[in-house]
């Protein structure tokens, strides 16, 4: 299953439709396919053109998508070995198309076919191979029979690429870009719900307490304190600190009750 890692999701969406377009209506003598492991790679197998050197032959090539594209032009390179001016015997092709004429509107179906173009008329002014490009313009017998020569040994017809994989592949291009934009979307709920404040433990419970004891409101215990009061009659009233003051009355009884006594006793001496 390919990763994708090396494209953004713009990019595998613009890939994927091109990739169909290229598999429903392919250009003529071409056929393309995907890298399983990395659709940044596309391959195609490029027919030698009638009437030229590589006439007959299957020339495998490879485009590499850069992490910008389309805004920075694919490197091209041939798999296959081939005898061309334009084209390095490490395979890396020279066209401008791919250099300083790459314009962002190009697409994956221009560039095959301007590839293939080179195949019939070769630029031997800006040669990477040049002892092709030499022979070329002195001797275009002895050029082409070396790219015939090259053409029958290394240019055989290839397996061919399989005509459901671009399909399946794009299907699972849009899968894999659904799939990120549900996490973008995810990642982005969590981010705002972490930025809502929690309540301290410290901050007093506004929840109503019912018959659950866990939603009951812990009162603070305060120490005891014993506190001195003085009563009206000068007598000194004990209290605890914390409860509810006695009212006034209750401190008058006792002391009217001791001046009824008094008043009985003085009575009584008379």
């Amino acid at each position: 299953m390919a990763t994708n890692e090396n494209l953004p999701p713009n990019v595998i969406k613009q890939l994927a439709k091109e990739l169909k377009g290229l598999d429903e209506s392919p250009p003529e003598g071409i056929k393309v396919g995907v890298n399983d492991d990395d659709f940044s790679i596309i391959y195609a197998d490029i027919e030698g053109p009638a009437g030229t050197p590589y006439e007959n032959g299957v020339f495998r090539m490879k485009l590499l998508l850069s992490h910008d594209f389309p805004h920075s032009p694919p490197k091209g390179y041939f798999l296959t070995k081939i005898f061309h001016p334009n084209i390095a015997p490490n395979g890396e092709i020279c066209v401008n198309t791919l250099k300083k004429d790459w314009n962002p509107s190009l697409g994956l179906r221009h560039v095959l076919i301007i590839v293939r173009c080179l195949l019939i008329e070769p630029y031997p002014e800006s040669a990477l191979n040049e002892q092709a490009g030499k022979m070329l313009l002195e001797n275009y017998d002895e050029y082409a029979r070396h790219a015939r020569l090259y053409t029958g040994i290394h240019a055989k017809p290839k397996p061919k690429l399989k005509s459901g994989a671009i399909c399946e592949s794009t299907t699972a291009l849009n899968v894999e870009q659904h799939n990120t934009s549900v996490l973008n979307i995810e990642q982005k709920n969590a981010a705002s719900g972490a930025g809502l404040s929690l309540p301290s433990p410290l901050a007093p419970s506004s929840t109503k307490g019912g018959n659950n004891p866990d939603h009951q409101p812990q009162l603070q215990q305060q120490p005891i304190v014993p506190a001195t009061e003085t009563g009206v009659s000068g007598t000194a009233v004990v209290g605890i600190s914390g409860t509810a003051p006695k009212k006034e009355g209750l401190s008058k009884i006792p002391a009217d009750k001791k001046k009824m006594d008094a008043r009985k006793k003085s009575l009584k001496r008379l």
